[in-house]
């Protein structure tokens, strides 16, 4: 059963348990594009790897720095065909109303980061199909440019780096399209069972059954492949199973908590009438009179019930102990942005998802100034717990009476 802790990892926290170092690259058609510091151990290995071993064997007789030359603008060219890749499925998302964040290169390739799920099932089918498509399409570029490379009598190095891009780009769009969550064809697959039942989570569960399969299968298949010998290529297909099956497991919960929270106002999941620190408190007083007392890193500030900032240990640590008692809690406080408040009317997933595109923990709940309560992930799980508790419990009883009514 789904628990707290994992859901908080994946829905809250993956895109900075994932992305730990990401670097800018540029921005696309309005997505930013990023570069996770991962991305550059995959490179390097790409690059190694056709050095070393593909291009030899590709365009015999040349020299070692042709090879490497040829290997670094082929890793280049596989970075672009990645990217081309997922800003197809950026904008068939967009097209359809799904805010994506952005586009991550990291070490098993790279994500188009969503905020929610497709609105339907043709959505969902159409922006999964769309990176194949560009990947055949890809594919096809680069088989032409080489016809048109050999019938020009071009350099062999040339003709060697188009062809093994061709050819990774045919193996991504085929990879992808496995009927295995979440890959393309998973989520293609999930679409399709969606469309015939009415069911998200029903889909949703059997797309990510057949990705933890498939997760498993790979696992197998590089385990043989390192006790025969193939270290590197069975490594590799065991860390992408393990990648899958640990994907797979998150996206079904992730589903399970959308559907668990969805519809729930912000005002039935908060705490309400939350400790506030009037802003002409002393640090000491803080200190005393509220964080050793409710354990608590951060407080709101309020005047008369108006919401007029927040203060925390943070603050504190930056001020000299000795002025303690003499400073003021609005002179260290901060004041608050729109990104920290919300409505108690707020839906809780969208409320969810403000909490994770600022990187908060918690948000003040404010009706017309007035601080009225505090979300926070630990309501938010509190909620989440008791429902997938009932859920579970339903899905077990519904399945015994289906049992007895069978027997």
């Amino acid at each position: 059963m789904p628990t707290f802790g994992t859901f908080i990892y994946w829905l809250f926290s993956r895109r900075v348990a994932i992305f730990t170092h990401r670097i800018r690259l540029l921005s696309l058609f309005g997505f930013e594009v990023w570069i996770d510091a991962s991305w550059l151990l995959l490179a390097a290995l790409i690059s190694w790897t056709l050095a070393e071993a593909v291009f030899p064997g590709v365009a015999p007789r040349l020299t070692r720095a042709t090879y490497w030359w040829m290997a670094i603008a082929t890793t280049i060219g596989f970075m672009f065909s990645i990217v081309f890749h997922e800003m197809s499925h950026s904008l068939v998302a967009r097209h359809y109303g799904m805010p994506i964040r952005g586009i991550t290169l990291f070490l098993f390739g790279g994500v188009a980061e969503m905020e929610q799920e497709p609105p339907s099932a043709k959505s969902e089918f159409l922006m999964a199909a769309a990176g194949p498509a560009a990947s055949f399409l890809l594919s096809g570029a680069f088989f032409t440019l080489l016809a048109l490379a050999g019938a020009w009598k071009l350099p062999a190095a040339l003709r060697g780096t188009l062809w093994y891009l061709g050819f990774i780009n045919a193996v991504l769009a085929v990879f992808n399209l496995v009927p295995a969550f979440p890959l393309d064809g998973g989520r293609m697959l999930r679409a399709a069972l969606w469309y015939w039942r009415k069911n998200l989570l029903w889909a949703t569960r059997i797309a990510t059954r057949a990705g933890d399969l498939f997760g498993i299968l790979l696992i197998v298949l590089g385990v043989i492949s390192i006790v025969t010998g193939n270290f590197i290529g069975g490594m590799w297909r065991f860390l992408i199973g393990m990648f899958l099956r640990s994907a797979a497991a998150a996206s079904y919960r992730e589903v399970l908590a959308r559907t668990a929270l969805e519809g729930v106002p912000v005002s039935r999941v908060m705490t309400s009438q939350p400790v506030a620190v009037p802003p002409d408190a002393s640090i000491a007083t803080f200190i005393e009179d509220f964080v050793y007392l409710h354990h608590h890193r951060c407080f709101p500030v309020t005047s008369n019930g108006i919401l007029i900032g927040s203060v925390g240990t943070e603050q504190v640590a930056k001020i000299d102990r000795a002025v303690w008692t003499t400073t003021r809690v609005e002179q260290i406080m901060v004041r608050h942005k729109p990104e920290d408040i919300v409505a108690p009317e707020t839906d809780a997933l969208a409320a969810l998802a403000q909490m994770r595109r600022s990187e908060k923990s918690r948000l003040w709940v404010v009706e017309q100034g007035r601080l009225v309560g505090v979300l926070s992930l630990r309501d938010v799980a509190e909620l989440l717990s008791t429902k997938l508790e009932l859920e579970q419990s339903r899905i077990q009883q519904s399945s015994a009476s289906s049992g007895k009514s069978h027997s």
